[in-house]
């Protein structure tokens, strides 16, 4: 029986892990019981590679090494057991994963794909290489609402693939596009990878989606990219469209105020029908409408034009407190002359100028009890004389004092010796008053406190530049946009107002409530599923048979990620008690590496695992291996987290288990071989490659969002 090529290469590279482990047994002095966790590592590689459950391999190894590690303690390893599971299992952030999962099942059903693709490849006709472009730009979309790679990649198979055949393009360049855009989904948020990373590695979520924006943009940034100029050097391998696949047929009532081409401008001829003869055969109410569609973009800008201008020029809040006065202990103070410190506690304040009563007592004082060590004691409650110290005959009076103001229903006050009273605030200048501080010309209120109009109205800001560069570039392209709506385009955009803008409005509602801080992953997530509902009510597509496929999916998807949890913990446990983790940081360190090469070593050795394994294994049994490591070399793990993200989209890409290839293969017509699918992916791993260079060389491209908007 004749052996196929990809499954030499399966059991080559089994062969190669068994004789690594045999030859680390063999080569060192003394084995360790490190060395036991690293066979039980390589064992489990080589079980999930013959095609043995992930969760359950994970488990069952973890369970059997670590009952050999406890003695053949059977309870130790059960309890060992449960508490990894336990721990594992009441972590808040798996809520979202169900949620996010949910929603993009609900959009997948929705049929948005269809005219999501049609609507794009129309607006972008006269780009170069238009159908790659816009089935880049429909999988970033849809991948991210729904960040479900096998889901994008086969109805992309199904709806792209002949439309793209059928205009010339390769089949290596259609094949690539396809998968290299159904893969972005496990990169660019809402993203179950970063959950699943975060979970793994104690990063928090919002951050990591925050992070992981910009470097997804920038990816898919650089797929369009190597679609337009491979289009503009080699036409044959993405020619331009021709005009019928370009014409885009217009409603009834518009034909009759445009010509068939539908190149009049759209304002004009909607005014001009309105007002003269041509209105003759059309409603007033349809031109109306349609004046209102093409007024909308503006209606929209001068919005968030407003709204913007009115954030950014808002006063900066006041801070309700003292500006001069600070907290007991820490600066200025009254002293008497046996040097003690008299402060006022806090919350209170001082009298206006002018009232009587002098000091304010604290809720409930009856009287300003002297500190210790002072020269004066407290007078006792109901008191009617003052307390004389130990062997003083008489309190004296200080010079030209005709008194002491007493609080409200106290008997007195004891004053140290030579004090000069408790005087009031007193308006600057004038003597007897309260010291200030050096500099200061008086003692602070609280806004509010004194006399009416004592605290200054906060100004509003100034608009910085900006907000008015943002302005013009926003009305630049408005200006564009009306210069050049013709009513072929009016009917172009009316498609993207159905199917682009209500999908990026749900992303932008997930993303934007995680982001700003509004809401946590879970409740977005929630929001996120709510969203997808309504879209499926929207386009109707909202059946109870489309409810229960969507609930079985999702249940069998959470359940699948929470046994990886549960595995993974378990046998991240039993690697840690055998020694394993340590035996793999004494190597590493030993090596004396930069952080640099550090990170160069992970990410080829990520890169690499990604041949044979898929994303959710790498991160669920290496990646509690590096992160321990991260420290050591003064890694961020946010960064190194974004680094993982886009290096193991090569899971998706990179032969011979490329699972997008094997998607794809699936719904592609008999022509179209698996060899071509995996030639067409290796221009878009090179791409990135790039990208992950990119993002080591400026890691601002991940971590400036998350620095702007947390303070990290």
């Amino acid at each position: 029986m004749k052996v196929r090529k990809e499954l030499w290469f399966g059991f080559s590279l089994m062969g190669l892990i068994v004789l690594a482990a045999i030859f680390m047994l063999v080569s060192v002095d003394r084995i360790e019981s490190g060395h036991v966790g690293l066979l039980m590592l390589s064992l489990v590689v080589v079980a999930i590679m013959l095609g043995f459950p992930t969760a359950f391999t994970l488990m069952g190894m973890g369970m059997i090494f670590t009952w050999l590690a406890y003695n053949r303690d059977t309870p130790l390893t059960l309890n060992l057991m449960v508490q990894s599971a336990f721990k594992v299992m009441s972590s808040d952030v798996l809520i979202s994963i169900p949620l996010f999962v949910f929603m993009g099942y609900l959009v997948e059903r929705a049929n948005l794909i269809e005219k999501l693709f049609r609507s794009i490849h129309l607006a972008l006709a006269r780009l170069p290489g238009a159908l790659g472009v816009a089935t880049l730009v429909t999988c970033t979309v849809f991948a991210t609402a729904t960040g479900i790679v096998g889901a994008v990649v086969t109805l992309m198979g199904l709806l792209a693939m002949p439309a793209m055949l059928r205009a010339g393009y390769s089949v290596q360049v259609t094949a690539g596009a396809i998968t290299a855009g159904g893969c972005l989904g496990i990169l660019i948020p809402p993203s179950v990878l970063l959950i699943v990373y975060g979970a793994t590695a104690g990063v928090s979520v919002v951050q990591l989606y925050a992070g992981a924006f910009f470097p997804g943009v920038m990816l898919a940034g650089l797929y369009i990219l190597y679609m337009i100029v491979l289009a503009k050097v080699k036409p044959s391998l993405a020619p331009p469209l021709s005009a019928e696949d370009r014409f885009v047929p217009l409603p009834p009532l518009t034909q009759r105020i445009t010509r068939p081409q539908g190149d009049r401008h759209a304002v004009i001829g909607l005014l001009a029908a309105l007002k003269g003869r041509a209105n003759a055969d059309v409603p007033a109410s349809y031109l109306l409408k349609q004046l209102f569609v093409v007024a909308l973009p503006l209606i929209v800008f001068a919005a968030v034009a407003l709204w913007t201008y009115r954030s950014v020029t808002a006063p900066l809040p006041q801070e309700l407190a003292y500006e001069n006065l600070v907290r007991m202990g820490e600066g200025t103070t009254r002293r008497s002359s046996a040097g003690t410190g008299l402060q006022e506690p806090p919350g209170t304040s001082l009298p206006a100028p002018g009232a009587a009563g002098g000091l304010a007592e604290p809720p409930g004082a009856g009287g300003l009890a002297e500190p210790p060590a002072a020269g004066g004691l407290a007078e006792p409650p109901g008191a009617g004389g003052l307390a004389e110290p130990p062997g003083a005959g008489t309190v004296a009076e200080p010079p030209a004092a005709a008194g002491v103001a007493e609080p409200p229903g106290t008997g007195g006050l004891a004053e140290p010796p030579g004090a000069g009273g408790v005087a009031e605030p007193a308006a600057p200048g004038a003597a007897g008053g309260v010291a200030e501080p050096p500099g200061a010309s008086a003692v602070a209120e609280p806004p509010g406190a004194g006399e009416p109009g004592s605290t200054a109205a906060p100004e509003a800001r100034d608009a910085p530049r900006s907000f008015w560069i943002g302005l013009a570039m926003g009305a630049l392209a408005l200006a564009v946009f009306y210069a050049v709506l013709s009513f072929a385009r009016l009917e172009v955009f009316k498609m993207l107002l159905t199917s682009f803008f209500p999908l990026v409005l749900l992303i932008m509602a997930v993303l934007g409530s995680i982001v700003m801080g509004l809401a946590t992953p879970t409740e977005a997530a929630a929001v996120g599923a709510l969203g997808g509902f309504l879209l499926a009510i929207a386009y109707r597509q909202l059946t109870l048979d489309v409810v229960k496929e969507s609930v079985f999916l999702t249940a069998k998807t959470s359940a699948m990620v929470c046994w990886l949890f549960v595995g993974s913990a378990i046998f991240s446990a039993a690697f840690a008690l055998l020694g394993g983790q340590e035996l793999v940081e004494r190597w590493v360190l030993s090596m004396n590496l930069t952080p640099i090469q550090f990170l160069i070593l992970s990410q080829v050795i990520i890169f690499v695992l990604g041949w044979p394994l898929e994303w959710t294994e790498i991160i669920v049994i290496f990646m509690p291996i590096f992160i321990p490591l991260l420290d050591n070399f003064g890694i961020d793990p946010l960064f190194f987290g974004l680094l993982v993200a886009m290096n193991l989209q090569t899971a998706f890409l990179s032969p011979p288990v490329a699972m997008s290839a094997f998607y794809l293969k699936g719904v592609s017509p008999p022509h179209v071989t698996l060899n071509q699918i995996f030639l067409g992916m290796l221009p878009f791993m090179g791409i990135q490659i790039v990208a992950i260079v990119l993002l080591y060389i400026f890691p601002e491209i991940g971590l400036w969002l998350p620095s702007v908007l947390y303070a990290r």
